[in-house]
């Protein structure tokens, strides 16, 4: 018969033992180990027991609530993805969200758990808890929603002024709802200004703005959510959602508008906002081509910012068409670029311009297939051997149908040409063009939010709900891109990878013992990188 037995070593340690026989003063001793602490003392006994127990019977005899017997699993108490967790908090206190958020811990875990596993308000109670996270109630979450919408808080308690003297966002629960503030609200100011922080935003900063949709499961609009152009070819009612970042693609404002508005119409707004709130003279400003209308171009113009744009091209630029003559027959070469300075007149109100083209063979290659099949579309409509479609090619004269060879001879000489603009102060090709391409950071911040933080679809109907799901969003994607800037990871694969590293605790006796899975190299590279000091 084997038990279990304590001896007590000459360095005070306690060494736990199984006998397992004794005859005639010959013993069988099997030595586990030595604990230095009441909880591995625990430990060891307890691995003793079922070590003991191995392949025996056992009647179950105990009482509910009673312990387990001497070789029965020890109960877990708890389990946490604390790997995962604990990589994820140090990113929202890193910038500073914990301040900003005025520690409010619902708000966190929502930004949490938008990050680990993106649904339903309701369900992200279900994420909580299954990464140890203490959640909240549904009724809780549905109050605080208006405060991170701007609103008053119904149901919850008056407070007049926080510990910086600050008014707070809460009062009286009979308070009537406000209107909703289009750019967020003081809640999502307050992450932005950290995120601005972060960034050390300044007169130099370079701000790159775009715009997407954000669809809805609804069937008719309600003056918030309406149809309009829509970048998914969707129909049904959408909002327009405008996001500023910096140069690397981090986010610095989000800004929500009817879905049926025009995208030229938002760049302004935003911008204007975002430089009265941190208190802006001037900024860079970086967008697209199709961000610049008429009217856009001069209230830049006019409010003297400076800015680096995709420009449009109506004609085939002067320098380009004076190469070509000056080098009849040859291909224009790869990766060439004409530079055309547009000086300002003594009665402009602007600064001087400068425009560059870039030719790229690649994207010739592209577009002029692109030509060529349009172009045969267009020539089997004409000879009536297809249905006239939209087709730019198709010139149609009352009745008559011909082919736009004209159209066709200009977008073939404009095949391969990127056009930019800017109004900066001796600027160079390099710089601009570079500047320029950093816009693919806003488009993979808008992937990052539409894919990893599934920013769609969207489980709100009212305004103020929708407004505070996209404050949430806004900060999971500063909390994403920071991890990503962190470690060199994608913020998929590294949750995806983190989340199964799990921290238990064990109840051994009347020890809590805590236990976790010993992560591989790679991983445990990354979370020092996270936990080093930045």
């Amino acid at each position: 018969m084997a038990y279990v037995r304590t001896v007590k070593t000459a360095s005070g340690a306690r060494a736990v033992q199984i006998v397992h026989s004794q005859l005639r003063g010959s013993r069988d001793i099997e030595h586990l180990g030595s604990a230095h602490t009441d909880a591995d003392w625990e430990l060891l006994v307890a691995a003793a027991r079922q070590k003991i127990a191995t392949g025996q019977g056992e009647l179950d005899l105990r009482l509910p609530d009673s312990p387990p017997a001497g070789g029965g699993p020890l109960p877990i108490t708890g389990s946490r993805m604390g790997v995962l967790v604990d990589a994820l908090e140090r990113a929202y206190q890193a910038l500073g969200f914990d301040r900003a958020a005025r520690k409010d811990e619902v708000f966190k875990q929502l930004v949490l758990a938008r990050i680990i596993e993106p649904t339903s308000k309701l369900d992200s109670l279900r994420v909580l808890a299954e990464a140890g996270i203490d959640a909240p109630s549904y009724a809780t979450l549905k109050r605080r929603l208006r405060v991170y919408a701007g609103l008053p808080a119904k149901g919850l308690p008056p407070l007049d002024h926080d510990a910086d003297g600050e008014p707070q966002d809460s009062e009286p629960q009979d308070c009537e709802p406000l209107v909703v503030d289009p750019t967020g609200g003081p809640w999502r100011t307050r992450i932005a200004n950290a995120c601005a922080e972060h960034v050390g935003l300044g007169p130099a900063t370079y701000c790159l703005y775009d715009v997407t949709t954000l669809h809805f499961e609804a069937h008719e609009g309600d003056g918030f959510r309406e149809p309009g152009f829509s970048k998914e070819r969707r129909l049904e009612p959408q909002i327009t959602v405008g996001l500023l970042t910096d140069a690397a693609g981090f986010p610095l404002m989000v800004h929500a508008f009817e879905g049926n508005r025009a995208e030229t119409t938002t760049m302004v707004p935003v911008l204007q906002a975002f430089m009265a709130t941190h208190g802006l003279t001037d900024i860079v400003i970086v967008a697209d081509a199709g961000m610049i209308s008429e009217t856009n171009w001069r209230a830049i113009e006019e409010l003297g910012w400076s800015f680096v744009l995709g420009a449009r091209m109506g004609e085939v630029p002067i320098v380009v068409q004076k190469w070509r003559d000056d080098h009849p027959g040859q291909e224009i070469p790869d990766g060439h670029v004409f530079t055309r300075p547009w000086p300002a007149a003594p009665s402009d109100k602007r600064r001087d311009h400068t425009y560059y083209y870039k030719f790229s063979a690649a994207r010739a290659r592209r577009t002029l297939h692109g030509i060529d099949e349009q172009v045969r579309k267009a020539e089997q409509a004409v000879a009536g051997k297809s249905a006239v479609k939209r087709n730019r090619f198709v010139k149609l004269a009352g009745a008559t149908k011909t082919v736009n060879r004209d159209l066709e001879t200009k977008a073939r000489a404009l095949a391969g040409i990127k056009a930019y603009v800017t109004n900066l102060d001796d600027p160079s090709a390099e710089h601009v063009i570079a500047t320029y391409s950093a816009l693919l950071n806003v488009e993979k911040s808008f992937r990052m939010t539409k894919s990893d933080l599934a920013a769609r679809p969207v489980f709100h109907h009212v305004r103020h709900s929708i407004e505070a799901h996209l404050t949430i969003v806004f900060a999971a994607l500063a909390v994403t891109r920071w991890i990503e800037n962190a470690t060199g990871w994608s913020i998929r694969k590294f949750v995806k990878t983190a989340r199964r590293y799990r921290q238990i605790t064990i109840a051994a006796g009347g020890q809590t013992i805590t236990a976790a899975d010993p992560l591989p190299d790679d991983l445990q590279a990354a979370v020092d990188r996270i936990h080093r000091p930045h």
